[in-house]
């Protein structure tokens, strides 16, 4: 059984299987685990919504068995609501969806969390903070994207730093996580860090140099983002 999520404010890591090998998930996601993973960060893109078309809930039901710890679902797809208990079902422990997604996210949030996971809310880099000040008591994660969402191994949006440190402020004592999602990488990790981030999702910056067979590389890469992060606490 996967373990139970608490809440903490320590850097997690979370790459993304966006990165991987396809063709080798469950192994992709045993070896990221191995290798100090503290999330696996699932990228579901609907080719509506974002320009480009990633997996659905089989995909999760089918690496679910080979994540130990949280698997972590972000869902760039419009409408969401009626996918919400796929995923759930799926074995998602987090479930992010987009503030932009549709004209009810209060409601998606609720269905999020009666589906029995964390409710997670994703904001694009043109959605100022303040559209989430009336949704924080709703939710267990804040991701801040800070690429536009749709792709892979894009240039962080440095505008986004600020962001992160209102949002903080904004969050106050909640146990709410603050995740950042896009160009990671041991040089952008501190200032996120430093303005209040605790879930790091990494793609290329965690897979890059490794594979399933010489698995070694992730975890030196894992272990320099975290690194950074730490530093700048």
């Amino acid at each position: 059984m996967p373990m139970p999520m608490t809440f903490d404010r320590k850097i997690k890591i979370a790459p993304s299987i966006l990165s991987a090998d396809f063709a080798n998930f469950g192994a992709e996601c045993r070896a990221i685990e191995a290798e100090g993973a503290d999330w696996v960060h699932v990228d579901v893109m609907d080719g509506h919504f974002v320009p480009n078309i990633t997996f659905g809930p089989a995909t999760c039901a089918a690496i679910r068995p080979h994540i130990k710890g949280v698997m972590d679902v972000h869902l760039m797809i419009a409408p969401v609501d009626s996918y919400i208990e796929a995923f759930a079902n799926a074995g998602a422990d987090v479930i992010s969806a987009h503030l932009e997604a549709g004209p009810h996210i209060h409601r998606t949030l609720q269905a999020i969390r009666g589906a029995g996971a964390k409710a997670g809310l994703a904001i694009n880099p043109g959605t100022a903070v303040e559209a989430v000040e009336y949704l924080l008591d709703m939710v267990d994660l804040i991701c801040v994207m800070t690429v536009n969402p749709g792709f892979g191994g894009q240039k962080f949006i440095h505008s986004q730093v600020a962001k992160v440190a209102k949002l903080r402020s904004m969050i106050g004592d909640r146990p709410v996580h603050i995740e950042i999602d896009g160009g990671v990488t041991p040089e952008t990790a501190p200032l996120v860090a430093a303005a209040g981030a605790d879930v790091l999702v990494a793609g290329s910056a965690v897979f890059k140099g490794g594979s399933v067979s010489n698995p070694a590389p992730y975890g030196t890469n894992i272990a320099a983002i975290r690194a950074a992060a730490e530093a700048a606490l």
